[in-house]
């Protein structure tokens, strides 16, 4: 299959990098010099500089010239330049299936990738990949599953067995929504978590936010239309278990360092890197006062960012809230 990756990110080399040994890739970036020292060096140094890129990967600084002829194109740009990928492929003609990979949700509208794709490119065959997996253990080969949703059950499958390989495990779905909610909230429960453990506020803390964390995502989700089992499978609980835990989660380092004192913006200037749930915080907050739905974990976590709540005191009001039944 001809894949073309657009987004030359971590996520997207590790992905590109991934298939690259079983089909014609071609990877997509804006920057043509970090392109061309891709080509010559083997490795994305301001992305993944510990792993070496196979040789067979090819680079595409054309954006024309790297959709032409693809089969199958994979979007891993961030969130907030998902719109504008999309407004450019809708002026292609014949345009290939597509599947995206950020996490999030449109800055100002509140809306959902699918919503974006729909709007934008509706006539498309397209489906959303997400789950647990960090891109540098992807891009060393380390085994990783996987969740590929899309309206189109029998179109879900299909790609799912064209995408798996020996190190990478890929399962079809029909929940969109599910998946989507999934991947960008556990970003949400990401900085929580890190603030937990930055405050050093032990194990039995971290393990009740994880799972009041995971309430509040599915309380969400279904709320959306999107099916409660969705959130205890790979999109749901695994990437929440992931990114809630792992130090190499961007997002859970924020929240870290906002537990040491240190500002958000001197904290994702240190970090270069996008932390989705920066934004997804306040977008998933203002969207579920709108719909009145409970969710007092991310709540806190906005305060923090945008109110500057200490975190202690975000603590202190969380665990001072009325009693009511688990479930």
């Amino acid at each position: 299959m001809k894949l073309t990756v657009l987004g030359a990110g971590a996520w997207g080399t590790a992905l590109a990098a991934h298939w690259a040994s079983e089909h014609t890739v071609t990877l997509w970036g804006r920057h043509a010099d970090e392109l061309d020292a891709m080509r010559r060096t083997g490795v994305n140094a301001r992305h993944l500089p510990d792993c070496r890129l196979p040789a067979t990967l090819a680079y595409e600084a054309d954006f024309a010239t790297a959709v032409d002829h693809a089969d199958l194109l994979l979007i891993a740009v961030p969130s907030h330049g998902l719109r504008a990928t999309l407004d450019v492929l809708a002026k292609r003609p014949n345009l290939p299936p597509l599947v995206w990979v950020c996490k999030g949700f449109e800055q100002g509208t509140g809306r959902l990738p699918h919503q974006l794709v729909l709007d934008t490119v509706p006539n498309t065959a397209a489906g959303v990949l997400s789950g647990p997996s960090f891109a540098l253990e992807v891009a060393r080969g380390c085994p990783t599953a996987l969740t590929l949703a899309s309206h189109d059950a029998a179109w879900a499958q299909r790609q799912a067995e064209a995408l798996s390989g020996p190190r990478l495990r890929i399962y079809a779905h029909d929940d969109v929504i599910g998946v989507e909610i999934g991947g960008a909230l556990k970003n949400v429960m990401a900085i929580a978590a890190g603030i937990c453990d930055g405050l050093k506020l032990g194990h039995n803390a971290r393990a009740a936010l994880v799972t009041r964390g995971l309430a509040e995502m599915t309380r969400l989700g279904v709320h959306l239309g999107g099916h409660a089992e969705t959130f205890m499978g790979l999109s749901g609980l695994g990437d929440l278990i992931l990114t809630t835990t792992g130090d190499l989660s961007r997002n859970r380092q924020v929240g870290l360092r906002l537990a040491q004192g240190q500002s958000l913006d001197a904290i994702l200037a240190e970090l270069g890197h996008v932390a989705e749930g920066v934004t997804t915080t306040r977008e998933v907050d203002a969207l579920a006062t709108q719909l009145g739905v409970d969710m007092p974990i991310t709540r806190a976590v906005r305060r923090i960012l945008y109110d500057k709540l200490h975190a202690t005191q975000a603590v202190d009001a969380l665990l001072n809230r009325n009693i009511r039944p688990e479930f």
